[in-house]
């Protein structure tokens, strides 16, 4: 199944384009208006998710780094380990090492990872995020409805010997 890493490639592409253009045509912490909810607006995120830690100092660039990279392969190593069935599985990890794979680039190679999406409503803004980011929560919520959801390799109905392989 790593052929579903075409995917993750297709991710990190967009979200780097993305975030060089917001780079490149905002003015950063200056929102333009998209849509009554909607604003690009740049800002650059030294933490994790929602800014946790982004006053931490500096150290945590490279725990975070180290953090994308162990779950990248992790999640890589599951994904060779699929069987085809599992497509929706696949689809799910492949978002997922993408959208951590390219806000990696962006904690290596500036120190922040680059943010332009905001969304909000009345006076409540929620933390801007980008492509990569996004990625990540369609794949994890996909990786949760396929826990509730789907049916997975071990409660398809089929015998399994000791190695975990069908028994015909």
């Amino acid at each position: 199944m790593l052929k579903w890493l075409w995917l993750s490639l297709g991710i990190i592409v967009f979200d780097q384009i993305t975030k060089y253009l917001a780079t490149d045509l905002l003015v950063y912490a200056k929102p333009v208006a998209v849509l009554p909810f909607f604003n690009f607006t740049l800002l650059h995120n030294t933490g994790a998710a929602f800014s946790f830690l982004s006053e931490a100092g500096g150290w945590q660039r490279w725990f975070f780094a180290l953090m994308a990279i162990a779950v990248s392969l992790g999640i890589t190593v599951w994904l060779s380990r699929l069987q085809t069935k599992q497509r929706w599985l696949a689809i799910a990890l492949a978002l997922i090492v993408g959208g951590a794979l390219g806000n990696l680039w962006d904690r290596i190679y500036f120190g922040y990872v680059v943010d332009f999406i905001q969304v909000y409503y009345e006076q409540w803004y929620f933390p801007a995020f980008n492509i990569a980011d996004s990625a990540i929560t369609i794949g994890a919520g996909m990786l949760l409805l396929d826990g509730f959801f789907g049916k997975s390799a071990e409660s398809d109905g089929s015998e399994r010997d000791q190695n975990g392989k069908t028994i015909q």
